[in-house]
């Protein structure tokens, strides 16, 4: 088997944590150790799988790499979508590179932020799963509901499967229904939530796609047979991929395919879609309240409060949700969790970017943290990995002063190259090509100040860069 791990999501209900440059699959949501997308990949362990195929937006491959890295996990292709086209594309797209490596291959697809409790039960789900496959179908994973939810979409299923255990033809996909055809469908007991996992043969699930939705199947073809790889990265043939139709597997395949099949798994399945999901599975008080970081909750029932930094305390308030980030805060009822993406949608429209970017802003030579800014200038804490160096750039609108504070620092400042130390300083007028690299075995920490009639992060002119970046 090979893992599929589709990586491409906003998370725009999970806002102020989750920003569309650092969405919620890179953060430790439910595990102070572990991000999103590295409990996806280890919760493979005890499997016979191979090393994963990853798909995600072109913007998150260093999170990706590095943060598989992390768990000592190689992917075997990390495919870069230039645009969001939806599920069907990003999985045809990993069955075409999987046929590459194995003309038997099965697919195991899982999005990156899943939370799955019981890890035996999952394998036991998907080995059943993957016997199906094998028999050529298209298996999905449907899971036992345990309550009448109106957020997933659920999966009627027909009669089981002859020759398999606990395998049953799916009879029909059904929407998102109202809180009364829900109770009736979990009283049924014949229908599952729709998980958007899968697992079926990458030939099977490409002859299938190529009949129902050639238009996908071609484009994909073409926009991964152009491909540049660079390094551990395989860059989509852009103009081939922007003109493929975007279409989830369910539609494009499952509800119109003779060869469904539903494996039911009940193994503490959530999708973590809003912070609603994240209250239902933390752990509560007396008083049912769920928390993390710093809080204190008096008088209070049934909130969810989570602190980054700063202590968050509540005083008789029932069925809140309050979220704390380094800059800004959300408090909204719960029953309202699900209307988050609403702020994301008035911050776009305001112009502003805080539903693209926290105040740290990871890169893949470190990270930088926005400290203070005004009109004509912007105060930045950067730091630098060991060996890390960013860009030869220059701006055309602004000019920085740069204070080393920690570390070493490899500074190139037009034709001058200098080493400057805890203390010392340099200055980087408007125009000039420059460069900050740290050549030592500490982080590098510095105090960048900006000024300028304009300071946002798209002037950067990348004449060289280590990461692949200029192409950008």
């Amino acid at each position: 088997m090979i893992p599929v791990i589709l990586s491409g999501g906003s998370g725009s209900r999970l806002w102020p944590q989750s920003r569309r440059e650092y969405p919620k699959q890179f953060l430790p949501l439910t595990d102070h150790n572990t991000t999103m997308i590295q409990q996806t990949a280890l919760r493979l362990q005890g499997l016979p799988i191979s090393a994963p195929i990853v798909v995600c937006n072109e913007q998150h491959r260093f999170m990706v790499a590095e943060q598989l890295q992390q768990i000592s996990i190689k992917a075997d292709a990390i495919l870069l979508e230039p645009c969001g086209r939806n599920t069907a594309p990003a999985v045809t797209l990993a069955a075409l590179q999987a046929l590459t490596q194995d003309e038997d291959a099965l697919l195991l697809v899982l999005p990156a932020d899943h939370v799955i409790g019981d890890i035996d039960s999952f394998h036991a789900a998907v080995m059943r799963g993957a016997e199906a496959a094998r028999q050529g179908m298209l298996v999905t994973f449907g899971i036992v509901p345990h309550c009448a939810e109106t957020g997933y979409g659920y999966i009627r299923r027909a009669a089981p499967s002859a020759h398999l255990e606990d395998v049953f033809a799916v009879e029909s996909f059904v929407e998102k229904p109202d809180a009364e055809r829900a109770a009736r469908f979990v009283a049924d007991g014949g229908y599952y939530w729709n998980s958007g996992m899968f697992i079926f043969g990458a030939a099977r699930f490409l002859e299938e796609m190529e009949r129902l939705n050639p238009d996908i199947y071609r484009q994909c073809r073409e926009a991964l047979a152009q491909a540049e790889v660079d390094r551990d990265f395989t860059w989509l043939e852009r103009r081939a991929f922007e003109e493929c139709p975007s279409d989830s597997v369910d539609y494009a395949v499952m509800e119109k395919t003779q060869s469904a099949a539903v494996v039911p798994l009940d193994a503490g399945w959530n999708d973590l879609g809003s912070w609603q999901s994240l209250w239902d599975i933390e752990h509560k008080d007396e008083c049912g309240n769920a928390g993390q970081g710093q809080v204190l909750a008096i008088d209070s029932r049934n909130c969810l409060m989570v602190a980054e930094k700063r202590l968050i305390a509540a005083v008789g308030v029932d069925d809140l949700v309050i979220i704390d980030s380094d800059d800004a805060v959300l408090v909204a009822p719960r029953s309202r969790a699900q209307d988050v993406k609403l702020v994301v949608n008035h911050l776009e429209a305001q112009g502003s970017s805080r539903h693209l970017y926290h105040r740290k802003v990871f890169r893949p030579w470190g990270h930088y943290d926005c400290l203070d800014e005004g009109d004509r200038f912007q105060v930045k804490r950067i730091s630098v990995k060991p060996g890390g160096k960013l860009s030869l750039q220059l701006h055309h609108h602004r000019a920085e002063h740069w204070i080393v504070v920690r570390g070493t620092a490899k500074v190139t400042c037009g034709d001058k190259v200098v080493l400057l130390t805890e203390n010392q300083s340099t200055f980087i007028p408007l125009g000039t090509p420059h460069r900050l690299e740290n050549p030592g075995k500490v982080e590098l920490e510095i105090i960048e100040v900006q000024s300028g009639s304009y300071l946002g992060e798209d002037d950067i002119v990348r004449l060289e860069d280590s990461y692949g970046r200029v192409r950008q």
